[in-house]
């Protein structure tokens, strides 16, 4: 499978695309891959409870990597795009989980409180937040930038990853100038039919990850 680029908030050019495994801190891990079972995880909501991979088999299940301060996740907020997707989602039996994966300290880092007052502030309606600090689940599905999307299917297959939309703006006129990946992806999977763009760029701002050892 050929490496999609993935565009940063600094216009850095990155590469991603690969096979499916676990990721630990500092160690070696393959990339995900659209068709292969996703990578399994678990972590800590902002609600203190633990979430798994494992616990939503039969389910379909989107993962959204978040930054607050990131402008390209506050276009999709600020004029209500994402807050649309999760409830569309979550109302048909879709588990959506938005995941911060800042360290302590940088960009989007938030705590368990700050992560719920921004979920009431912005009227998002994901099923959970994860707290992913370490960057391990971030690591695992090799997530570049916020926003960048993956969709798991009832079987635990990754059936998409990529970016929100088409177009690689912070303009909110953009969004529904743009073709909704996700969206669309979600409905095609929903009526049974293969997803037409299964492997799309991500852009947005750079996650910072924790460094590994």
């Amino acid at each position: 499978m050929s490496s999609s680029p993935i565009f940063t908030r600094r216009g850095t050019l990155l590469m991603g695309a690969g096979a499916t495994a676990l990721a630990l801190p500092g160690v070696a891990f393959a990339k995900p891959q659209v068709g292969a079972a996703a990578p399994t995880f678990s972590g800590v909501g902002s609600d203190g409870k633990p979430h798994r991979l494992a616990d939503y088999r039969g389910k379909t299940v989107v993962l959204e990597w978040t930054n607050h301060e990131c402008p390209y996740v506050g276009k999709h907020y600020r004029s209500g795009n994402m807050q649309a997707l999760q409830k569309d989602a979550t109302a048909g039996g879709i588990i959506w989980l938005s995941i911060i994966s800042s360290m302590p300290d940088s960009q989007g880092y938030v705590s368990a409180a700050q992560a719920n007052d921004l979920t009431k502030a912005r009227k998002a309606a994901p099923s959970a937040v994860l707290l992913d600090p370490d960057g391990v689940i971030g690591r695992a599905y090799d997530a570049r930038v916020t926003p960048h999307m993956y969709i798991i299917d009832a079987k635990g297959a990754l059936v998409y990853m990529g970016g929100i939309d088409s177009i690689r703006s912070t303009d909110l006129d953009d969004v529904p100038k743009a073709k909704p990946f996700v969206k669309d992806a979600l409905k095609q999977l929903a009526a049974g039919q293969p997803i037409a763009s299964a492997v799309t760029q991500a852009y947005g701002c750079t996650i910072k990850y924790k460094p590994t050892a």
